[in-house]
């Protein structure tokens, strides 16, 4: 279950067993370190961009004025079939003092989304003069070694009519924060449906709308009882920030209505690698605050969902395809 909260710290909802062996990194040293998280981390920090920017609509035609629905979304980015995002190959010629305990020089090793167990690396070091120590541990596995095949995110979102054909949005999802793990969560939006200004809006058979959505995300994890290497306040800090563009149509149906769109999505995760790492074996001297890592995403995406209304009870899904595809889920409660 710690594995779990990986998805969490940067994505939203929980962490992952394999974090302690992945501080283990800091053995090698800082420049080590550094390198081997960004291809670790990079891609769950992409999944988790786009799991946190779905689920901003579920019809092209915006509520009218006081109408208002309240949600509770789920999203799943899937990585099932991309290869590419689950390893990368682990070179230790571009390392300073990494190397594979079998003697080969590269690898293929799982990142956090992986399912590569077994692995295990060493560093060698001078911890008094003449007297060499070795360091021996196992790179860490990811989210597919535990079943795990998707990145998800789940918050609360409420909408809201204010005039003729613009509806403002807001997502928060309620602070997390246990003894390792903390989570904050909140996002803005607007749609404005340009087929009410028609004036046969009420014969027309389509709404069509434009959805601008911002989401943010910041969490931090806990590690400093977990490494190797002694120290205090050691944590991983996300800040997470996305923005999506997207054109809307919906039918206008009383009971079941199927909507699509197709927009553009744009996010940047910086991971902070923060604390202080006492000397000894490669890492000393001491550091403070070692190092940060950056990861930003682009691209066009394109979903098709259905949406059933039964009174003041809503349910819709949807299907997103884009570098990660996803699925969204709505439960909603609205009036108008």
């Amino acid at each position: 279950m710690k594995y779990f909260f990986l998805a969490v710290l940067v994505g939203s909802c929980t962490f992952g067993k394999a974090q302690s062996n992945a501080n283990d990194i800091f053995a090698a040293g800082v420049a080590d370190a550094e390198r081997f998280s960004n291809d670790y981390f990079g891609p769950l920090s992409e999944g988790a961009l786009y799991s946190i920017s779905n689920g901003w609509y579920n019809s092209g035609k915006a509520k009218p004025l006081l109408g208002f629905e309240i949600s509770l979304v789920g999203n799943m980015a899937s990585f099932k079939n991309k290869n590419n995002k689950k390893s990368f190959v682990l070179n230790t010629a571009d390392y300073e003092n990494l190397q594979f305990e079998d003697g080969s020089v590269t690898q293929q090793v799982s990142t956090a989304l992986g399912d590569i167990e077994g692995i295990t690396v060493f560093v060698e070091g001078e911890i008094a003069p003449g007297i060499t120590q070795r360091q021996q541990f196992e790179l860490p596995s990811g989210l597919s070694g535990e079943g795990i095949n998707f990145v998800p995110s789940a918050f609360i979102q409420a909408s809201v009519g204010v005039f003729k054909g613009t509806e403002l949005k807001a997502r928060f999802l309620p602070n997390i924060d246990t003894d390792e793990v903390s989570v904050g969560f909140y996002g803005v939006g607007i749609q404005h449906e340009f087929t009410s200004l028609l004036p046969v809006d009420k014969i027309w058979p389509v709404a069509i709308s434009g959805v601008i959505g911002y989401t943010h995300l910041d969490a931090s994890y806990d590690f400093t009882d977990t490494g190797i290497i002694a120290g205090s306040d050691q944590r991983i800090e996300t800040d997470m920030n996305s923005w999506v563009f997207q054109a809307v149509v919906s039918t206008k149906l009383p009971i079941i209505n199927f909507y699509g769109g197709i927009g553009y999505l744009k996010g940047k995760s910086t991971i902070d690698f923060l604390g202080t790492y006492e000397s000894g074996f490669i890492t000393s001297p001491s550091v403070e605050d070692p190092f940060s890592l950056n990861r930003e995403v682009s691209g066009v995406t394109a979903n098709v969902g259905t949406k059933l209304k039964l009174g003041f009870f809503r349910l819709n899904a949807d299907y997103t395809i884009a570098e990660f595809n996803s699925l969204s889920v709505g439960i909603n409660f609205g009036f108008r």
